[in-house]
């Protein structure tokens, strides 16, 4: 996260050093908020200077461009989130964050931030939702699991859903005509 906060940095002062007295007010700004009492302020300055003079060549693009290529890596990238109450599964959290983006659906501990489930879009078998609910079935209809959310967005959480999914068939559908055409 040192690294990140460095990159942040020189995206927004490129080699203005002087701005170094700055980063103990902006480090919300430039280091996640769950990752902030890892370290102290001073810690944190210490260590976001330090990697920021290890990047001394790099301009203001080529640090958007490095962090970028970081985080993107990271599995969350891209997602919507949605913090919901679930009443399906006792294993998890009453409150649970889930998250939507073009790999499917994941259901994140609020807390540690772990992953504590993924489902990808060909093993959604259906969902629903209304002014305070979003229910969804993964596998099939008549065995799946069920994984009932209270929320006031869930009609957002549908039609993110069904972007997402409508996209994912379009592309397959996509690519079994391509491997048919090969096929002739």
């Amino acid at each position: 996260m040192v690294n990140i906060g460095a990159l942040l940095f020189r995206v927004k002062f490129n080699n203005d050093k002087s701005q170094f007295v700055l980063i103990p007010k902006m480090l919300k700004d430039l280091v996640p908020n769950d990752m902030l009492k890892a370290m102290s302020t001073t810690d944190w300055q210490k260590n976001i200077v330090a990697a920021y003079n290890k990047q001394a060549s790099m301009t203001s693009e080529e640090a958007s461009l490095a962090f970028l290529k970081v985080v993107c890596r990271w599995p969350t990238f891209g997602c919507a989130f949605f913090e919901v109450k679930q009443t399906s599964d006792p294993n998890f959290p009453d409150i649970v964050r889930i998250a939507i983006s073009k790999q499917g659906v994941s259901i994140i501990h609020p807390k540690t931030k772990d992953v504590l489930a993924t489902h990808p879009f060909n093993r959604i078998a259906n969902w629903c939702s209304g002014s305070t609910y979003f229910h969804i079935t993964v596998g099939n209809l008549v065995k799946g699991n069920k994984i009932l959310c209270e929320t006031s967005l869930g009609y957002k959480m549908d039609d993110l859903l069904t972007s997402y999914v409508n996209m994912y068939l379009n592309e397959t559908k996509a690519v079994r005509t391509r491997n048919q055409r090969y096929n002739e």
